[in-house]
């Protein structure tokens, strides 16, 4: 059965520069407290040690997600293509913007498409000058995306802005209503608002959710189970969160889940094939 891991940060390019390379110490930490080993790939730094950890773990496609950041580093959506053209068929890119120049934002979204990327991340939270997912001066982006068919990731969840109120899914929540059309990823899923991300997802259908690291171990994974399991079995992704985690660790960890068998390819695959516009 074929995987797609929707976050998996490759050490190559850019992502060295970022804190979950350069600061080794503190991402092998928050491993442990995962309750998994670090990955050997990740500490050598090793992309031949990576690809045969996917192999592994029967992971066929790595989506790779460009950032624009202040605090964590930033990946460029060059080193982003760059990436997926060195190793053909093993991944595929997102995109990042910098949204604080309206008058160039949407050149930077047709010049990653141009690059071959599939989609759009955004971090709010992150940025240098950190914004709610809803703030307006993001909205010109959302309704670009919308009216061009460009899924769009935000990171809204974990660490994903300086204090918790960067996380509240009710920002999500008055996105995804403003723009029903648009597909809406949440990297981190919401975590740790499970109920609450949940409810959100319930209510608006063009909302995927992807707990990565934070389904692992951590309260509220059972939540998300159930949820996987019913109503948000068409829009749950898999991830990772590679380095943080192993993508070996993680998919023998997922296989023994309580998720019905028959479900398994849908959330380890189709889901983020269809949100991706890939051949399912």
């Amino acid at each position: 059965m074929p995987i797609i891991d929707f976050r998996l940060r490759p050490p190559l390019k850019g992502f060295l520069g970022m804190v979950m390379y350069a600061q080794a110490e503190r991402r092998d930490r928050i491993t442990r407290q995962h309750g998994m080993e670090p990955a050997p790939s990740a500490q050598a730094q090793s992309m031949p040690m990576l690809l045969e950890e996917m192999d592994t773990a029967g992971v066929t496609l790595g989506v790779v997600l460009g950032r624009y950041s202040g605090v964590y580093g930033s990946v460029s959506n060059q080193d982003v293509a760059d990436i997926v053209k060195s190793q053909p068929g093993r991944f595929v890119g997102i995109g990042s913007v910098n949204p604080s120049d309206r008058k160039t934002v949407f050149r930077q979204i047709d010049e990653a498409l141009a690059l071959g990327l599939k989609g759009i991340n955004l971090e709010p939270g992150a940025y240098p000058s950190p914004m709610y997912a809803d703030d307006r001066r993001l909205y010109p982006i959302y309704a670009y995306c919308e009216d061009k068919n460009i899924p769009v990731v935000v990171m809204a969840g974990g660490n994903a802005g300086p204090d918790l109120s960067y996380t509240v899914p009710v920002h999500i929540d008055r996105v995804a209503g403003d723009f029903p059309a648009l597909r809406i990823a949440i990297s981190h899923g919401g975590w740790p608002w499970v109920h609450e991300i949940l409810h959100v997802a319930f209510r608006r259908l063009n909302v995927y959710l992807s707990p990565d690291q934070y389904l692992c171990n951590m309260p509220g994974m059972n939540d998300y189970i159930a949820a996987a399991n019913g109503f948000l079995s068409e829009r749950f992704l898999y991830a990772s969160s590679y380095p943080f985690v192993s993508v070996s660790q993680y998919a023998e960890w997922f296989r023994r889940l309580p998720i019905r068998p028959e479900l398994m390819e849908q959330l380890q695959y189709r889901n983020a094939a269809r949100f991706l516009g890939l051949a399912a």
